[in-house]
Parts: C-alpha cells; structure tokens; sequence
C-alpha cells in the first residue's frame, strides 16, 4: 500500500449517508438513522411510543379459508372464529378495523399498498394481520403466495412517511415448519372442554421464515420456525384465541412485548387432544416474535 493510501484507524466508525426521514407530526424521532449525535447516555430505557394521537390507528386482517384448487391447500377451519375475536379484541383497543375474506394475491397487495397510501398522522401505529398457510418466506392469499417482505417494505420509512417513528405490529397465524415439537413434561390437559370430540385440531401448511422488517416493526409469529402451528376446528388457532385473551385482559396495561411473552407462556400449555393425525397427539407449540421496536409499547386507554 502507497503512502498515500489512509486506512481508517481501528475502531473507527463510518456513517451511512442515508438521510434522516422527517416525521408528519412533528415529533424528533431518530429511530430510521443513524442517530450518532446523540449520547448513549441521553437515551432512557423507559421512553415510551407516544400513543395519544387522535386515532389508535387502522388494523388490517386478511382472512384466508378456501384456496383455490390448484394450489391444493386445505381448508382452514376455524379461522372465522379468529377472525372475529381478533375484530373484538382490536376495536377494543380503538383500533379501526378492516377485514378482508379470501381475497386473491393482487387484491391483496392493493389493499396493503392503499393502506401505505393512506396519512396516518394523526394514528398511533399500524396492525397488519395474515390468518392462512404459509411457504417459505411467503403467506398464501385465495390463489397464489405473497412475499412477506413485499408486504413490509411497504411500510418503511421511505414508502410511508406519516408512521415513521410509530409501531408497524404483524401478526402471522401460519405454519413454519414440518415438525411437531415434543412435550419435555407431560401436561394435565388445560385446555380440556365439552366440544372435545367434536372440535379437533388441524395444522396450518408449510414454514414462514423471520424476516427483518426495519426499525418500529415487530413480527408476531404463531409458531418458531419451523414447527406446526395448531389450530382448533371450532375455537380458532391456539396462538390468537391466547393472544386475544390476553389483550382483553392486559392489553391496555401490559407492555407490548410483556404481553406476548404471556401469550407464549399460556400456547406452551396446551397439547392436542383431539385430531386425525395421530403423530399430533400430544405435541406443542411455542410461538415466537421479532422485535425491532426502539421504545416501549403500551396501549394506554383513550379518552373519551
């Protein structure tokens, strides 16, 4: 090397010239750059999401039943019964809910890009929810799959400006895998009720991989990767029939990623019962999630 050539000395910390992405409601959020000006001693482990916007903000659920036949995928029954505890739960919190059954890939992207599309300034976050099978690094819609990164890359920083610095919450209810995870310790049945014979449990198809979404996102998976996810023929999937539950009970009180962590300890409970697959009897489930949040979550009550 030339004497003219200059290594970095060690140590030395190179910036990315990406820009700092303004918020639309005027709050200092540094959490889509490199916010090196700032101290590490300046920042409190306790600083929460502002979450006293006019609105709570919108929550789409995008609920998938029937397949089209080509794509030869089980129906998913029971999924109406999440479906409909999810809207309770989530017009509860003051979320605006909007629900969309079975709808074909392109129609779905059209509905998550307007959903980009819209100004959510005045909105304290964004709930995007996946109730169907999944492949790979995909969820199915009515007839074919969707990349889940399309999805959130839709709701970066630089494609939506107006929830910059807020929670960006997805919730997948969907199989991630190809095995069956093995209680350690045998159980008494908790999750024991009159329908025993006729609600069974089914699994959703296939493995949904994690994904990085970018800052303010936490991916809400169902299952670890790559195991079963369980869902009850009557009562809806085990991971949001808890999860709904528990955001009745906690979720205007309980820290967001506390309250999830509950969910997987009340899902780590149950075991199958009930189900035509054999090899099922008596296995688990653990759900999962991915947080890249940067304050603390809660979903405090609105006043009225």
């Amino acid at each position: 090397m030339s004497g003219s050539e200059r290594r970095p000395r060690a140590g030395h910390v190179q910036l990315d010239s990406r820009p700092i992405l303004p918020t639309t409601d005027g709050n200092e959020n540094i959490t889509e750059a490199d916010a090196f000006h700032i101290s590490r001693q300046s920042l409190d482990p306790a600083v929460e999401y502002k979450m006293n916007h006019q609105r709570r903000g919108v929550a789409l659920i995008f609920n998938h039943e029937h397949f089209f036949w080509h794509l030869m995928l089980p129906d998913r029954r029971g999924t109406m019964a999440d479906r409909n505890n999810l809207k309770r739960s989530l017009t509860d919190l003051g979320f605006e809910v909007r629900l969309f059954d079975d709808l074909k890939a392109e129609d779905v992207q059209q509905k998550i890009y307007e959903a980009s599309m819209d100004d959510h300034s005045n909105a304290d976050c964004f709930v995007c929810v996946f109730l169907s099978h999944g492949v790979d690094d995909h969820v199915y819609a009515y007839d074919d799959k969707i990349k889940i990164q399309t999805i959130t890359d839709m709701f970066r920083g630089d494609k939506c400006q107006s929830l910059v610095g807020k929670p960006k919450i997805f919730i997948l209810q969907a199989c991630r895998g190809d095995k069956h995870d093995d209680p350690v310790i045998a159980h008494d049945s908790t999750d024991s009720s009159s329908e025993a014979l006729v609600n069974e449990t089914e699994v959703d198809a296939a493995v949904v991989y994690t994904l990085p979404a970018g800052a303010d996102f936490i991916m809400c998976y169902s299952v670890a990767q790559g195991y079963y996810s369980h869902r009850d023929t009557v009562n809806g999937s085990w991971y949001i029939q808890d999860l709904c539950e528990t955001l009745r009970k906690h979720g205007s009180s309980l820290e967001f990623t506390e309250l999830l962590t509950v969910v997987n300890r009340k899902v780590s409970y149950r075991r199958v019962d009930v189900c035509k697959d054999v090899n099922a009897l008596g296995k688990k489930q653990i759900p999962c999630f991915a947080s890249m949040l940067t304050k603390k979550l809660y979903f405090h009550p609105k006043s009225k």
